[in-house]
């Protein structure tokens, strides 16, 4: 079986496309939270790190932020910059969470959506310390955890990943917990969950299911076995031929100590 690449700043060059149209959005509870409780203020400076194709960028830009979008992966970052180039405050960097390249003390918030678990913990805590504007300023951590047993159809499209992933036990934001996040922060933090929600056709589930670096790509000899499998649940399970993944957005932020 072809193995993925090692390197996560290259996992989802091949991704990109279906990245861009099956992942989901993140509430705008993400950010009233911020700014009731963590000082985000109007025209505040945002450093988003590992922001991908822009998906968690454009949250704060709707709000009216500024964003600099950091990303190390260039069909990523060519993504986002093709989406959000445009609008007002967008600025796309090529770094990383333990190299943003940008200044010292640059920024009111640090956010990281869906990105965290690739982070070199240590590292980027050091780095990003460095980059926010006070020891006051905050991080904001976030991502969305499917529902794995929410439904039948969940359960079973979980059962599928365990099968037929290269390395989902590996690389699931699911392996966070509270000791790896008081280590990032250096003491306590706070945690809020939301919910959010999509519908798929089978052609978007396909998708969606492409769209994670740990699914077997075309020319993986268990990829096509994984489509009939897909199929095989999706019409067990839709209704009105559709299914529904159901998420807890998780977030969690602190000032780094």
């Amino acid at each position: 079986m072809s193995q993925q690449p090692l390197d996560p700043t290259r996992r989802f060059s091949n991704r990109v496309a279906d990245y861009v149209r099956y992942r989901p959005s993140y509430p705008d509870e993400i950010v009233t939270t911020l700014q009731q409780e963590a000082g985000l203020h109007p025209g505040a400076v945002v450093a988003d790190i590992g922001s991908g194709t822009g998906i968690s960028s454009e949250l704060f830009l709707r709000h009216g932020l500024e964003v600099y979008a950091v990303e190390p992966n260039p069909e990523m970052r060519a993504a986002a910059e093709d989406w959000l180039g445009s609008e007002t405050g967008f600025h796309s960097v090529a770094g990383t969470a333990e190299c943003s390249t940008l200044p010292d003390s640059w920024v009111d918030l640090v956010s990281a959506g869906q990105a965290f678990h690739w982070f070199d913990c240590q590292a980027a805590r050091r780095e990003l310390a460095r980059v926010l504007r006070t020891a006051e300023s905050y991080v904001a951590l976030f991502w969305n955890s499917r529902r794995t047993d929410a439904s039948p159809f969940l359960a079973a499209y979980e059962e599928l990943l365990l099968e037929f992933s290269t390395d989902y036990r590996e690389v699931t934001q699911r392996n966070i917990g509270g000791d790896q996040l008081r280590a990032f922060f250096g003491g306590d933090y706070r945690s809020r969950v939301c919910q959010t929600e999509q519908e798929f056709d089978f052609e978007g589930l396909t998708g969606r299911l492409l769209s994670s670096s740990y699914a077997p790509a075309a020319g993986d000899r268990n990829h096509e076995p994984m489509l009939t499998r897909l199929r095989e649940i999706f019409d067990r399970h839709q209704q009105g031929g559709r299914v529904g993944f159901l998420y807890d957005t998780e977030l969690h932020y602190g000032q780094i100590v």
